[in-house]
């Protein structure tokens, strides 16, 4: 849902474990806040790197433990080739500028995807940051790159089969072992800025009960404020998990 009121989002929290303990973002308008100021696109990826810079440190102060940006997504390689090679070098300065940070403020680095398919710049500079953040206890950064749900819906299938699971051994746990959240809690707000409303291929199977919040902000000028107004309305909402709203309310 879009939520409109402005309302601090301390106001609605009475409980730390009220706050998400993950938050995905789908990170969208990139391309279209460019267009509106008659900027080329990479202008637009490099605001948006900022507003993932502040989003990171807003959500670490706010005591959220899992956060997961949608980074790059398999069908992004259909793009033009230019867009495709900046995005790549935006990433790696993102990923060596604020590694310093990210162990200082014991944030543990993860990526989400096929991570042997980036440019070797990339990998490289990825797999640096995930030894040295490997250690982080405050929060885990998901990085969602290269990323496919559905493919990544496939491949736990293939590692069933490979690790020579039966049938009547699948279990939701088995299989969620072998997603790439292996070990991590389910989504329990998803985030979309620009105004679209779909999840584009973006946690499919872990996303079965999360709450979402659109915003029809583009994602360069998504803040602290609009931040605060999610937080605030996924704080409100009663999450029933198929149970009525009278068991909810009864339970302790």
């Amino acid at each position: 849902m879009r939520t409109k009121k402005r309302t601090s989002w301390r106001s609605k929290l009475s409980a730390q474990d009220i706050v998400p303990a993950h938050l995905a973002v789908i990170m969208d308008g990139n391309g279209r806040w460019a267009k509106q100021r008659g900027l080329p696109r990479s202008e637009g990826h490099k605001a948006g790197s900022e507003t993932a810079k502040r989003i990171l440190d807003a959500c670490h102060a706010r005591g959220i433990r899992h956060l997961t940006l949608y980074t790059f997504s398999r069908e992004n390689w259909s793009r033009p080739k230019d867009e495709v090679s900046f995005l790549f070098d935006l990433l790696q300065s993102f990923i060596k500028r604020e590694l310093g940070k990210l162990v200082e403020k014991s944030v543990q680095l993860r990526v989400l995807g096929e991570l042997e398919e980036l440019p070797f710049a990339t990998r490289q500079a990825l797999r640096l940051a995930i030894n040295k953040t490997r250690g982080g206890q405050s929060m885990i950064l998901n990085l969602a790159l290269n990323y496919s749900g559905r493919d990544e819906i496939l491949r736990a299938c293939r590692r069933l089969m490979t690790d020579g699971v039966s049938p009547e051994e699948i279990t939701e746990e088995a299989f969620s072992q072998r997603l790439y959240t292996a070990g991590q809690p389910d989504p329990d707000l998803i985030i979309r800025t620009s105004g679209e409303l779909r999840l584009s291929n973006y946690l499919l199977f872990q996303a079965a009960y999360s709450e979402f919040y659109f915003t029809d902000k583009l994602w360069p000028d998504f803040d602290e404020a609009e931040l605060d107004i999610a937080l605030a309305d996924y704080a409100s909402r009663q999450r029933r998990f198929g149970s009525t709203s009278e068991q909810v309310g009864t339970k302790e």
